[in-house]
């Protein structure tokens, strides 16, 4: 099992929260006002990074996907401005559905419970 390096974790984290405020305060893209990020993953050389995002509205997660698409270079132009390192990572942004999928589970669950299928209080 791989450990957890500190650095890059933190360099995630840092991503994280530069991407978030740029939406938030930088760009002006009314697409882009519910639209917050929940994850950064970053490869092993640091190069490439995945950045997970939600939006509040699901009707509008279609224009958010292109909005972000859109302003992307701008978005990697702004984060390397304010991280200050010698390569930037390049930003794929991917919706996460993990909010979504609780949702799913937690239906079944209850679903399966209703049907006597499913006893969380028995071990």
């Amino acid at each position: 099992m791989r450990k957890k390096s500190y650095k890059k974790e933190k360099f995630a984290e840092r991503i994280q929260n530069e991407v978030n405020s740029i939406l938030r305060y930088e760009l002006n893209d009314k697409r882009l006002t519910f639209v917050s990020v929940t994850k950064v993953e970053l490869s092993a050389d640091f190069s490439q990074a995945e950045i997970y995002w939600d939006s509040f509205d699901r009707e509008k997660r279609g224009d958010c996907k292109a909005a972000l698409e859109a302003v992307s270079p701008k978005i990697r132009s702004l984060l390397a401005a304010k991280l200050a390192v010698r390569h930037t990572p390049s930003l794929e942004f991917l919706y996460d559905s993990q909010y979504e999928d609780e949702g799913t589970i937690s239906a079944i669950l209850a679903n399966e419970k209703k049907e006597g299928k499913f006893n969380p209080d028995q071990e």
